[in-house]
């Protein structure tokens, strides 16, 4: 057994009715697939045994990525990437309609998911997302306003994808075991009518701007983003006295768009 390592966040997947789970969630065979931190290959086998049209697999590890390259070496249509996904261009590599699958590493599973919700082409060349992070993790991006687990993951989520399923993981599905339990989501990507702003990065920064305020009021955050922020409040209707995260992610997506609209 590869002893994990703690830096890269490693925890490897191996119940097997978890495995069998989370390859039920879409049909594998026929389709692109993108394994994010394959590591021991568990999930990766059974992707293979369903038939993929063809599989990328990006893994950090050096020493994982060899045995990877070793165990699947008879397999076509398999390109494997060395490379650290945060780093790496997802974007361009790709295949159209691809799902993406990932037992994420905890430490960075929200950068992961920030990043493909920022592809500059939109709607994306993958289909479906089924990612597995830290249930906390997993509970701000579910969370709706007036939760204390609302905030800008939740927001920037709901800009670009809709969550069609989640199921929650015990910590002995892995090795090592975590101190902390696990979900898997499965999302898909929207064009979301709710509004008009064009830069997803201008939401990021709006949405950072407001949650690193939490318990202040937004008439602050408002003055900081608009010349005249009080005649901007009345045509959006925004009451300025109230918290972040009593803000709806539409409305939101409102103050974008009259923040591109001055720039």
């Amino acid at each position: 057994m590869i002893k994990p390592k703690k830096s890269l966040g490693q925890n490897f997947l191996i119940d097997n009715n978890i495995l069998n789970k989370i390859i039920k969630l879409d049909k594998i065979s026929g389709n692109s697939i993108v394994e994010i931190g394959p590591g021991t290959g568990n999930l990766t086998k059974k992707i293979i045994e369903q038939n993929p049209k063809n599989l990328i697999l990006i893994e950090k590890d050096k020493i994982l990525t060899a045995n990877l390259k070793n165990d699947f070496k008879k397999t076509n249509n398999l390109k494997i990437f060395n490379d650290d996904v945060l780093q790496f261009n997802l974007e361009k590599n790709i295949k159209k309609n691809s799902i993406v699958i990932g037992n994420l590493p905890y430490n960075i599973s929200s950068q992961i998911l920030v990043k493909l919700i920022k592809f500059k082409k939109w709607p994306p060349r993958y289909k479906k997302l089924i990612l597995m992070f830290q249930k906390e993790v997993a509970d701000k991006i579910l969370a709706k306003h007036n939760t204390s687990d609302y905030g800008r993951l939740a927001v920037i989520t709901a800009a670009r994808l809709k969550i069609t399923s989640r199921f929650n993981v015990s910590p002995n599905s892995f090795y090592p075991v975590p101190k902390v339990r696990s979900t898997i989501l499965v999302f898909e990507p929207i064009i979301n009518k709710n509004f008009n702003f064009k830069n997803i990065e201008n939401l990021e920064k709006i949405s950072h701007i407001f949650f690193s305020r939490k318990r202040k009021m937004i008439n602050k955050a408002f003055n900081k983003l608009f010349k005249e922020p009080i005649a901007v409040a009345k045509k959006i209707n925004i009451d300025l006295s109230l918290r972040p995260n009593e803000l709806t992610e539409n409305e939101y997506f409102k103050i974008t768009e009259f923040f591109e609209n001055q720039i």
